[in-house]
């Protein structure tokens, strides 16, 4: 008869594992700060954020936000109220339509980003390229994309 064990967790991974999630609360505290500073939800601002990147349709926001289409759509309704972000058809697909910034929404998308400075900044200041590197490629190969 098979058993079933928790597997035991060494002193070590559960320091990476805490120190992981303070980084990730710290991000999401400053992301907020920073968002609140243009009068934006940190929901709104990481939308600016991603299609400051790449102009996308919702379908595509929402899964990389892992949230349903249907909350993206009504963040992007309020930015585009607001003039941050517009809506425009797929050049590749004319019946899709992909969210993009404004002028005025890469603008503040760029000052969300300068206003990031404690936590992009020092920190990952501190660190040599080499460091930077290295911290990226294990965060990658953890979530499965190295």
């Amino acid at each position: 008869m098979a058993t079933s064990r928790t597997p035991r967790i060494d002193p070590l991974t559960l320091e990476v594992v805490e120190l992981i999630g303070t980084v990730v609360t710290r991000y999401y505290d400053e992301y907020e700060q920073a968002a609140g500073k243009h009068t934006l939800t940190g929901a709104q601002a990481r939308v600016l954020g991603l299609l400051s990147i790449e102009p996308m349709p919702m379908r595509r926001i929402a899964q990389k936000l892992k949230c349903e289409p249907s909350n993206v759509t009504g963040i992007v309704d309020r930015l585009e109220a607001r003039g941050l972000v517009e809506r425009r058809p797929d050049p590749a697909d004319r019946r899709v339509k992909l969210a993009a910034p404004t002028e005025l929404g890469a603008r503040t998308a760029r000052e969300l980003r300068d206003g990031l400075d404690d936590f992009a900044r020092e920190p990952l200041g501190e660190l040599s390229r080499d460091e930077r590197v290295a911290l990226r490629d294990l965060l990658r190969r953890m979530l499965g994309a190295g």
